[in-house]
């Protein structure tokens, strides 16, 4: 046992005031050792109670409660109820008392009971996210998390300069943790002063975060309410019947062949069904359809034979069953005539009272039954001899009936047969007459002078023939003669483009002989530009290079040329440039391997040395 017992005492105590107010005593835990009696009856005196021990025994007999510091209170005994070690059953219908929570650095004050709970807005569907209002302006984003991390795990804070804030939870149910701190009262410390306190008022808040995982949800749930359904719609939905191949020559002669077997003819007669009304059958295919029609009709007799087979069975069952019921009926009759005898006179005086009575019981029961028996086998008899009276009446008209029906039947199948034989005989009719018109055409072709035109025929082939070895050598021939004009060609074509080559280099030497021989007014006055399609090509250029001021490299520039003319050739150009130094100049750009002849425009330096 503990050396002392923790006490939370909460009275409310009625005063009759002007206005009459409740007033609310929270006393602190204190923990009281008992082994000081001093300080056990201080307690309790202050309580006003007379100074008891744990076993009843009074620690200060000359008490008087009536001079307590608590006046108006009672003198409490320790058979009330919450002084027993044991604390009483708390009745249902009484109101949760709420108790102080210490923090490590605030403390919350529980609300007067007496008022009404506070008022709380629809919750939102999934809601995570509270409103806390009315906190301290001294509280800080760490005071939060230490009042509200009891209620469960905190994922996000939003805090605003206004004295409140948002708290977002990893679960719904922690929300309602949280809504049970709503109305407290908040001290930082131990500190009076107004920005350190604050009353805590604590709402559902609507989120877009909750709100979006609530619908995520929903629709995870309606997913697999429709996977469980669609599951359980296929489970009970019934087979599928098993596909029916098409028509082929082959499927049909494994079907024919399964119509002659009796354990697969269901299957084979369900297949031809299908056939049948997907217009599979034709002109081609209708004596396999017809022989597999009479092997469907084969099986009739043998199913009126099972039929009369199981009806015998049945009447030997009807017989067996009638024989041994008349069985039963017999033992019944000797039973009832043994229960007859031991009532005479000479048994009955010699057996007890009780055995009478059981054997008088015994009797009546057995008649019962071979009554109920009796009268069964008498209406089986009355049965057949009604159902043989009934056949004798209508033996002669079933007979006729049947003779008459029987001659339908085999006039109807005799006209079945006969139409479709007469069918085969119309077809048969139909190839014969066409063989016939083709004999007679062939026969009307053979005229006397055939072989003369078949000799024409065969001499005008072989002139054909002969006609075609000789386009065809005429055509290979040309053929060679074609390649090797194509390699001359190409060789003329090597030879103009190294004697332009060396033309250009030629130029190109005369022109820098020329510079270093004679001064500039001589070159001037040689005028380079030599005909007015140079003097355009001076003037695109020009303009082409004043637009690029850092300069365009050969083949830059003759890429702009050949959109205007494709027979512009880039050697040309190079030349005509080269020619006018104090027009164009060319420049060495980059480094390594990024190195790069560039021509720039330098016509309005060039003319002001001139």
């Amino acid at each position: 046992m503990q050396s002392g017992f923790r006490w939370m005492w909460v009275y409310e105590i009625g005063v009759a005031a002007d206005n009459s107010r409740t007033l609310n005593v929270d006393s602190t835990a204190m923990t009281l050792p008992m082994s000081d009696p001093t300080a056990w009856a201080t307690a309790m005196n202050n309580l006003g109670m007379a100074p008891l021990g744990i076993a009843g025994q009074p620690i200060l007999p000359d008490f008087d409660p009536a001079l307590g510091m608590m006046t108006g209170i009672p003198p409490i005994t320790p058979m009330m109820p919450g002084l027993g070690i044991v604390p009483p059953p708390i009745p249902p219908d009484m109101p949760v008392v709420k108790e102080i929570i210490h923090c490590k650095s605030c403390t919350l004050f529980p609300p007067n009971p007496n008022l009404p709970p506070p008022a709380t807005r629809e919750r939102p569907p999934g809601c995570k996210t509270v409103f806390v209002g009315g906190l301290p302006e001294n509280g800080t984003e760490q005071i939060i998390v230490e009042v509200f991390e009891q209620c469960g795990e905190i994922i996000a804070i939003r805090k605003s300069k206004k004295n409140f804030c948002h708290i977002r939870f990893a679960e719904e149910y922690m929300v309602d943790k949280a809504l049970y701190l709503s109305g407290y009262r908040i001290r930082l410390g131990s500190s009076t002063d107004k920005k350190d306190t604050g009353r805590l008022h604590v709402d559902f808040a609507q989120a877009r975060d909750d709100l979006y995982e609530w619908e995520c949800k929903q629709r995870m749930l309606a997913r697999e309410e429709r996977h469980r359904r669609r599951m359980e719609e296929e489970r009970l939905r019934p087979p599928s019947p098993p596909p029916v191949v098409h028509y082929s020559d082959h499927e049909c002669s494994v079907v024919a062949e399964k119509l002659k077997d009796d354990s697969k003819f269901s299957e084979a007669v369900q297949t031809l069904l299908t056939w049948i009304e997907r217009g599979e059958v034709n002109r081609r295919s209708a004596n396999n359809f017809y022989s597999m029609i009479q092997s469907a009709n084969s099986h009739v007799r043998r199913l009126v034979n099972e039929k009369a087979t199981h009806e015998k069975d049945m009447e030997e069952a009807k017989e067996k069953f009638k024989q041994a019921l008349s069985g039963i009926l017999i033992q019944f009759e000797q039973i009832v005539a043994v229960y007859h005898s031991a009532s005479k006179q000479k048994a009955w005086d010699h057996f007890t009272k009780a055995q009478r009575k059981n054997i008088s019981v015994w009797c009546k029961q057995a008649e019962e039954i071979r009554n109920i028996h009796n009268d069964e086998l008498m209406g089986i008899r009355r049965e057949e001899e009604m159902e043989m009276s009934d056949d004798e009446i209508e033996e002669t008209t079933e007979t006729k009936e049947t003779e008459e029906s029987a001659l339908v039947s085999q006039a109807e199948a005799l006209k079945e047969e006969n139409d479709s034989l007469r069918w085969q005989l119309d077809a048969y009719r139909n190839e014969v007459e066409l063989l016939k018109q083709e004999q007679g055409k062939a026969l009307r072709e053979d005229d006397p002078n055939k072989e003369q035109q078949l000799k024409l025929l065969q001499q005008a082939l072989q002139g054909m023939q002969q006609h075609l070895l000789k386009v065809q050598e005429e055509y290979k021939r040309k053929e060679a003669e074609l390649e090797k004009i194509k390699d001359d060609k190409l060789q003329v074509e090597k030879m103009l483009e190294n004697l332009k080559e060396k033309e250009n280099c030629a130029s190109r030497m005369c022109a820098s002989s020329q510079d270093s021989d004679y001064p500039l007014e001589k070159t001037l006055n040689s005028s380079p530009i030599k005909s007015e399609r140079e003097a355009l090509l001076v003037g695109i250029i020009s303009t082409f290079l004043h637009v690029h001021p850092f300069g365009a490299s050969i083949e830059y520039i003759c890429s702009y040329l050949h959109r205007l003319d494709n027979k512009i050739c880039t050697s040309d150009v190079e030349c005509l440039m080269s020619r006018l130094q104090h027009t164009f100049k060319q420049e060495m750009t980059g480094v390594g391997a990024s190195l790069e002849k560039r021509w720039k425009f330098c016509g309005f330096e060039g003319l002001k040395l001139t």
